[in-house]
């Protein structure tokens, strides 16, 4: 599901107040990390991640594998956290915009 840039500004908004609740550690993401966002996200829909140390090309590489394993839209990043959005199909928490 693609964001159009009026539900990417409102997501945004809404993360403004999260703190991170996954914290990569020295291993980056991993497979049990990915299981955690996972909950993570049919939770919360909305989740804040925060990237382990590294370059940019290190840490863009670990959103591209969370997002792809757990089928997210990257709402945001800036410098090491990372806004993460999937839309729970069985009961939907967030209404966006159009």
């Amino acid at each position: 599901m693609a964001l159009s840039p009026s539900q990417r500004r409102y997501l945004r908004s809404l993360a403004h107040d999260l703190h991170p609740v996954i914290l990569l550690g020295a291993k980056g993401a991993t497979e049990a990390v990915l299981k955690e966002l996972d909950l993570a996200l049919s939770h919360h829909e909305l989740v804040k991640v925060k990237l382990s140390g590294g370059d940019k090309e290190e840490r863009d590489a670990q959103i591209a594998f969370l997002a792809e394993g757990t089928r997210a839209e990257n709402v945001q990043q800036i410098g090491h956290i990372v806004v993460l959005f999937r839309r729970n199909e069985d009961d939907p928490k967030l209404a966006l915009p159009r």
